[in-house]
């Protein structure tokens, strides 16, 4: 893992709006834009900010079904974020 990357998923977690995204999808298995920021009571654009702040990070994957895109934790997430994500 570079330290850019690591540099990326320590932001992507450096905010209490991110990590209750991260919660809330972990929560609900996957959940899209306008079911995350209804339950974080933010707007569609902040929501957005923060929810593609951690794709980026690989902590979480996007999945486009008939046109709704919807967010779930990843499978694929770096061994650092999983150990985070397992402090929530």
């Amino acid at each position: 893992m570079s330290i850019k990357e690591l540099e990326q998923i320590h932001k992507a977690f450096a905010n209490r709006r991110r990590l209750s995204v991260v919660h809330y999808v972990r929560d609900k298995k996957d959940a899209n834009l306008a079911n995350i920021a209804g339950h974080l009571k933010l707007s569609y654009k902040a929501t957005a900010k923060h929810v593609g702040q951690l794709t980026l990070a690989g902590i979480l994957d996007k999945e486009t079904r008939s046109g709704v895109v919807f967010f779930s934790i990843s499978k694929e997430m770096p061994a650092l974020a999983r150990h985070t994500l397992s402090l929530l």
